[in-house]
Protein backbone atom coordinates (compact mmCIF):
# COMPACT_ATOMS: atom_id res chain seq x y z
CA UNK A 1 0.00 0.00 0.00
CA UNK A 2 1.57 3.55 -0.82
CA UNK A 3 2.61 5.51 2.32
CA UNK A 4 1.62 9.05 1.92
CA UNK A 5 4.12 11.97 4.17
CA UNK A 6 3.58 15.31 3.99
CA UNK A 7 7.09 16.77 5.21
CA UNK A 8 9.96 15.92 6.79
CA UNK A 9 8.81 15.51 10.74
CA UNK A 10 9.28 12.28 12.26
CA UNK A 11 11.79 10.99 9.22
CA UNK A 12 12.39 7.29 9.98
CA UNK A 13 14.58 4.59 8.70
CA UNK A 14 13.64 3.80 5.08
CA UNK A 15 15.89 1.00 3.70
CA UNK A 16 18.19 1.71 0.49
CA UNK A 17 15.93 4.67 -0.32
CA UNK A 18 16.04 4.89 -4.10
CA UNK A 19 14.05 8.11 -5.30
CA UNK A 20 13.19 10.70 -8.06
CA UNK A 21 11.85 14.15 -8.04
CA UNK A 22 8.98 15.65 -9.73
CA UNK A 23 5.41 16.95 -10.07
CA UNK A 24 4.36 14.08 -12.42
CA UNK A 25 1.62 15.67 -13.83
CA UNK A 26 -0.21 13.57 -16.13
CA UNK A 27 1.96 10.56 -15.32
CA UNK A 28 2.80 10.09 -19.31
CA UNK A 29 5.04 7.61 -20.78
CA UNK A 30 8.02 9.93 -19.67
CA UNK A 31 7.07 9.58 -16.05
CA UNK A 32 5.48 6.27 -16.29
CA UNK A 33 9.43 4.96 -17.43
CA UNK A 34 11.24 6.76 -15.47
CA UNK A 35 8.56 5.17 -12.41
CA UNK A 36 9.53 2.20 -13.63
CA UNK A 37 13.08 2.75 -13.27
CA UNK A 38 13.08 3.57 -9.73
CA UNK A 39 10.93 0.65 -9.01
CA UNK A 40 13.09 -1.66 -10.48
CA UNK A 41 16.20 -0.47 -9.07
CA UNK A 42 14.56 -0.51 -5.61
CA UNK A 43 12.95 -4.17 -6.13
CA UNK A 44 16.79 -5.12 -7.26
CA UNK A 45 18.18 -3.37 -3.43
CA UNK A 46 15.07 -4.46 -1.30
CA UNK A 47 15.03 -1.02 -0.42
CA UNK A 48 12.07 1.84 -0.91
CA UNK A 49 10.74 3.46 -4.26
CA UNK A 50 10.30 6.91 -3.46
CA UNK A 51 8.90 10.08 -4.62
CA UNK A 52 9.36 13.32 -3.56
CA UNK A 53 7.06 16.09 -4.98
CA UNK A 54 5.70 19.74 -3.80
CA UNK A 55 2.47 20.79 -2.55
CA UNK A 56 1.46 23.49 -3.90
CA UNK A 57 2.93 23.48 -7.77
CA UNK A 58 6.00 25.32 -7.51
CA UNK A 59 4.41 27.37 -10.26
CA UNK A 60 1.86 28.65 -8.28
CA UNK A 61 4.23 30.37 -5.84
CA UNK A 62 7.13 31.42 -8.30
CA UNK A 63 4.94 32.51 -10.84
CA UNK A 64 1.12 33.07 -9.31
CA UNK A 65 -0.56 35.24 -12.29
CA UNK A 66 -0.05 32.21 -14.44
CA UNK A 67 -2.96 30.24 -15.76
CA UNK A 68 -1.64 26.68 -14.82
CA UNK A 69 -4.15 23.87 -16.00
CA UNK A 70 -3.48 20.71 -14.45
CA UNK A 71 -3.63 16.80 -16.23
CA UNK A 72 -4.37 15.19 -13.23
CA UNK A 73 -6.36 15.35 -10.01
CA UNK A 74 -4.24 14.85 -6.66
CA UNK A 75 -6.29 11.82 -6.09
CA UNK A 76 -5.43 10.45 -9.85
CA UNK A 77 -2.09 11.16 -9.44
CA UNK A 78 -1.49 9.06 -6.07
CA UNK A 79 -3.64 5.95 -7.78
CA UNK A 80 -0.85 6.22 -10.64
CA UNK A 81 1.85 6.39 -8.00
CA UNK A 82 0.40 3.34 -6.60
CA UNK A 83 -0.11 1.42 -9.51
CA UNK A 84 3.47 1.90 -10.69
CA UNK A 85 4.43 0.68 -7.54
CA UNK A 86 6.23 3.30 -5.58
CA UNK A 87 6.55 2.55 -1.75
CA UNK A 88 6.40 6.22 -0.45
CA UNK A 89 5.21 9.85 -1.73
CA UNK A 90 6.66 12.59 0.00
CA UNK A 91 4.88 15.66 -0.14
CA UNK A 92 6.79 18.83 0.84
CA UNK A 93 5.27 22.24 1.49
CA UNK A 94 6.55 24.82 -2.13
CA UNK A 95 7.12 28.17 0.01
CA UNK A 96 8.95 30.81 -0.82
CA UNK A 97 11.33 30.26 1.93
CA UNK A 98 11.67 26.79 0.53
CA UNK A 99 12.28 28.35 -3.00
CA UNK A 100 14.71 30.56 -1.71
CA UNK A 101 16.41 27.19 -1.08
CA UNK A 102 20.11 27.54 -2.41
CA UNK A 103 21.43 23.71 -4.20
CA UNK A 104 23.77 22.80 -1.96
CA UNK A 105 21.35 23.17 1.09
CA UNK A 106 18.51 21.32 -0.69
CA UNK A 107 21.28 18.79 -1.37
CA UNK A 108 22.38 18.51 2.38
CA UNK A 109 19.41 19.32 4.16
CA UNK A 110 16.45 17.37 2.10
CA UNK A 111 18.52 14.76 -0.15
CA UNK A 112 20.97 13.67 2.42
CA UNK A 113 19.83 14.19 6.02
CA UNK A 114 15.93 14.09 5.90
CA UNK A 115 16.13 11.31 3.10
CA UNK A 116 19.36 9.40 3.49
CA UNK A 117 19.00 8.87 -0.25
CA UNK A 118 21.13 6.09 -1.51
CA UNK A 119 20.11 6.65 -5.33
CA UNK A 120 18.17 9.37 -7.28
CA UNK A 121 17.12 9.22 -10.93
CA UNK A 122 16.43 13.14 -12.64
CA UNK A 123 15.20 13.85 -16.35
CA UNK A 124 18.90 15.44 -17.53
CA UNK A 125 17.11 18.41 -17.64
CA UNK A 126 16.54 18.82 -14.03
CA UNK A 127 17.09 21.97 -12.14
CA UNK A 128 16.43 22.59 -8.24
CA UNK A 129 17.47 25.19 -5.73
CA UNK A 130 16.90 29.24 -5.86
CA UNK A 131 16.28 30.11 -9.49
CA UNK A 132 17.16 26.90 -10.70
CA UNK A 133 19.96 27.25 -10.48
CA UNK A 134 21.41 23.90 -9.67
CA UNK A 135 21.91 21.76 -12.77
CA UNK A 136 22.31 18.00 -12.90
CA UNK A 137 26.57 18.67 -13.22
CA UNK A 138 25.58 19.98 -9.57
CA UNK A 139 23.62 17.36 -8.43
CA UNK A 140 26.23 14.52 -9.26
CA UNK A 141 28.91 16.40 -7.64
CA UNK A 142 26.58 17.04 -4.69
CA UNK A 143 25.51 13.36 -4.41
CA UNK A 144 29.32 12.16 -4.37
CA UNK A 145 29.84 14.63 -1.82
CA UNK A 146 27.39 12.94 0.25
CA UNK A 147 26.48 9.53 -0.47
CA UNK A 148 24.44 9.35 -2.60
CA UNK A 149 24.34 7.86 -6.76
CA UNK A 150 22.66 10.09 -9.35
CA UNK A 151 21.81 8.84 -12.70
CA UNK A 152 20.29 11.09 -15.56
CA UNK A 153 17.55 10.07 -17.74
CA UNK A 154 17.36 11.07 -21.36
CA UNK A 155 13.71 12.39 -22.07
CA UNK A 156 11.58 9.70 -23.91
CA UNK A 157 10.76 11.16 -27.57
CA UNK A 158 7.18 10.33 -29.48
CA UNK A 159 6.30 11.57 -32.33
CA UNK A 160 8.76 13.85 -33.19
CA UNK A 161 9.25 15.31 -29.84
CA UNK A 162 9.64 14.93 -26.05
CA UNK A 163 7.00 13.75 -24.03
CA UNK A 164 6.04 15.88 -21.39
CA UNK A 165 3.19 17.34 -19.63
CA UNK A 166 3.53 21.12 -21.11
CA UNK A 167 3.05 19.24 -24.97
CA UNK A 168 0.30 17.18 -23.22
CA UNK A 169 -1.47 20.78 -22.52
CA UNK A 170 -0.82 22.26 -25.51
CA UNK A 171 -2.31 19.00 -27.43
CA UNK A 172 -5.29 18.66 -25.44
CA UNK A 173 -6.05 22.84 -25.82
CA UNK A 174 -5.88 22.04 -29.68
CA UNK A 175 -7.99 19.17 -29.58
CA UNK A 176 -5.39 16.66 -30.58
CA UNK A 177 -6.55 13.82 -28.56
CA UNK A 178 -4.82 11.35 -30.42
CA UNK A 179 -1.79 12.34 -30.25
CA UNK A 180 -2.38 12.84 -26.34
CA UNK A 181 -3.52 9.16 -26.45
CA UNK A 182 -0.17 8.37 -27.59
CA UNK A 183 1.83 10.16 -25.47
CA UNK A 184 -0.14 9.57 -22.15
CA UNK A 185 -0.40 5.80 -22.92
CA UNK A 186 -4.23 6.45 -22.27
CA UNK A 187 -7.38 8.35 -23.53
CA UNK A 188 -6.75 11.70 -21.81
CA UNK A 189 -10.28 11.71 -19.26
CA UNK A 190 -11.81 14.36 -16.73
CA UNK A 191 -13.79 12.82 -13.57
CA UNK A 192 -16.75 14.74 -12.14
CA UNK A 193 -20.12 14.03 -10.45
CA UNK A 194 -23.30 13.94 -13.15
CA UNK A 195 -25.77 17.06 -12.59
CA UNK A 196 -29.30 17.59 -13.63
CA UNK A 197 -29.22 19.13 -17.20
CA UNK A 198 -31.81 21.26 -19.06
CA UNK A 199 -33.08 17.83 -20.74
CA UNK A 200 -32.30 19.26 -24.39
CA UNK A 201 -30.73 16.73 -25.86
CA UNK A 202 -33.26 13.48 -24.00
CA UNK A 203 -36.27 15.89 -26.05
CA UNK A 204 -34.29 15.37 -29.04
CA UNK A 205 -33.63 11.67 -28.34
CA UNK A 206 -30.29 11.75 -27.40
CA UNK A 207 -30.00 12.00 -23.35
CA UNK A 208 -27.06 12.78 -22.26
CA UNK A 209 -24.88 13.17 -18.24
CA UNK A 210 -23.34 16.60 -17.78
CA UNK A 211 -20.66 17.25 -15.68
CA UNK A 212 -19.34 20.83 -14.57
CA UNK A 213 -16.12 22.39 -16.36
CA UNK A 214 -13.62 22.28 -13.39
CA UNK A 215 -11.67 24.96 -12.80
CA UNK A 216 -8.16 23.65 -12.74
CA UNK A 217 -7.95 21.08 -15.20
CA UNK A 218 -6.81 21.01 -19.11
CA UNK A 219 -10.28 20.68 -21.17
CA UNK A 220 -10.07 20.08 -24.72
CA UNK A 221 -11.83 23.22 -27.20
CA UNK A 222 -15.58 23.03 -27.66
CA UNK A 223 -16.84 20.69 -29.96
CA UNK A 224 -17.93 17.16 -30.33
CA UNK A 225 -15.58 14.19 -29.17
CA UNK A 226 -15.53 10.38 -30.38
CA UNK A 227 -15.22 8.78 -26.41
CA UNK A 228 -15.64 6.80 -23.55
CA UNK A 229 -16.98 6.57 -20.36
CA UNK A 230 -15.89 5.19 -17.13
CA UNK A 231 -18.65 4.28 -14.24
CA UNK A 232 -17.48 1.53 -11.82
CA UNK A 233 -15.85 -0.88 -13.17
CA UNK A 234 -17.63 -0.86 -16.65
CA UNK A 235 -16.31 1.17 -19.94
CA UNK A 236 -19.04 2.53 -22.45
CA UNK A 237 -19.09 3.31 -25.81
CA UNK A 238 -20.07 7.51 -26.37
CA UNK A 239 -20.05 10.67 -27.99
CA UNK A 240 -19.42 13.76 -25.91
CA UNK A 241 -19.43 17.68 -26.06
CA UNK A 242 -18.01 20.40 -24.64
CA UNK A 243 -19.52 24.11 -24.80
CA UNK A 244 -22.42 26.23 -24.37
CA UNK A 245 -25.29 24.76 -26.46
CA UNK A 246 -25.57 28.02 -29.18
CA UNK A 247 -28.22 26.79 -30.72
CA UNK A 248 -30.40 26.81 -27.66
CA UNK A 249 -28.96 29.94 -26.44
CA UNK A 250 -25.79 30.23 -24.95
CA UNK A 251 -25.44 28.83 -21.41
CA UNK A 252 -23.12 27.28 -18.74
CA UNK A 253 -20.09 25.56 -20.37
CA UNK A 254 -20.54 21.84 -19.77
CA UNK A 255 -19.36 18.84 -20.48
CA UNK A 256 -22.30 16.42 -22.20
CA UNK A 257 -22.44 12.81 -22.60
CA UNK A 258 -23.79 9.90 -24.30
CA UNK A 259 -23.79 6.18 -23.83
CA UNK A 260 -24.30 5.03 -27.10
CA UNK A 261 -26.79 2.04 -26.93
CA UNK A 262 -27.08 2.28 -23.20
CA UNK A 263 -29.56 3.69 -20.79
CA UNK A 264 -27.93 4.69 -17.12
CA UNK A 265 -28.92 6.53 -14.30
CA UNK A 266 -25.98 8.63 -13.42
CA UNK A 267 -27.44 11.41 -11.68
CA UNK A 268 -25.06 12.39 -8.77
CA UNK A 269 -22.53 9.83 -9.67
CA UNK A 270 -19.05 9.62 -10.36
CA UNK A 271 -18.01 8.82 -14.01
CA UNK A 272 -14.94 9.78 -15.64
CA UNK A 273 -15.35 10.62 -19.40
CA UNK A 274 -12.25 9.96 -22.16
CA UNK A 275 -11.51 11.95 -25.42
CA UNK A 276 -10.60 9.63 -27.70
CA UNK A 277 -10.68 12.22 -30.76
CA UNK A 278 -12.56 15.47 -31.93
CA UNK A 279 -15.00 15.06 -34.20
CA UNK A 280 -15.42 18.68 -34.85
CA UNK A 281 -16.31 22.09 -33.84
CA UNK A 282 -19.39 24.07 -32.01
CA UNK A 283 -21.36 25.05 -34.09
CA UNK A 284 -24.98 26.76 -33.20
CA UNK A 285 -27.59 25.25 -35.65
CA UNK A 286 -30.91 27.04 -37.49
CA UNK A 287 -33.37 24.70 -35.96
CA UNK A 288 -33.53 21.95 -33.42
CA UNK A 289 -34.24 19.08 -36.69
CA UNK A 290 -30.86 20.60 -37.75
CA UNK A 291 -29.08 19.87 -34.93
CA UNK A 292 -30.48 16.58 -34.04
CA UNK A 293 -29.55 15.50 -37.69
CA UNK A 294 -26.19 16.23 -37.11
CA UNK A 295 -26.20 14.25 -33.64
CA UNK A 296 -26.52 11.05 -35.97
CA UNK A 297 -24.27 11.84 -38.18
CA UNK A 298 -22.06 12.25 -35.43
CA UNK A 299 -22.88 9.29 -33.74
CA UNK A 300 -21.78 7.37 -36.76
CA UNK A 301 -18.56 8.78 -36.81
CA UNK A 302 -18.13 8.06 -33.57
CA UNK A 303 -19.21 4.22 -33.86
CA UNK A 304 -16.85 4.06 -36.47
CA UNK A 305 -13.92 5.47 -35.18
CA UNK A 306 -14.36 3.87 -31.87
CA UNK A 307 -14.71 0.50 -34.12
CA UNK A 308 -11.04 1.29 -35.15
CA UNK A 309 -9.75 2.23 -31.73
CA UNK A 310 -10.96 -1.34 -30.97
CA UNK A 311 -9.39 -2.73 -33.48
CA UNK A 312 -5.64 -0.57 -32.83
CA UNK A 313 -5.77 1.06 -35.87
CA UNK A 314 -3.70 4.23 -36.09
Amino acid sequence: MLKVTRGLYGEYPRPYPVATIGNFDGHHLGHQALLQTVVETARKAQGTALVLTFDPHPVRILAPLVDLRFLTTPEEKLAHFEAAGIDEVVFLDFTPTFAAMSPHKFAEDILHRSLSLSELFVGNHFAFGKGRKGRIDDLVHLGEQYGFRVHSMTPLMCNGGVVSSSRIRQLIQAGEMEQVTALLGRAYGIRGTVVQGMQQGQAMGWPTANLHIPDDRVVPPDGVYVARTVYGVQTYDSIAYIGTRPTFGAGERLIEVNLLDQTCDLYDQQITVQFMARLRGDHTFVSVDELSQQIACDVEQARSSLRRFSQGVP
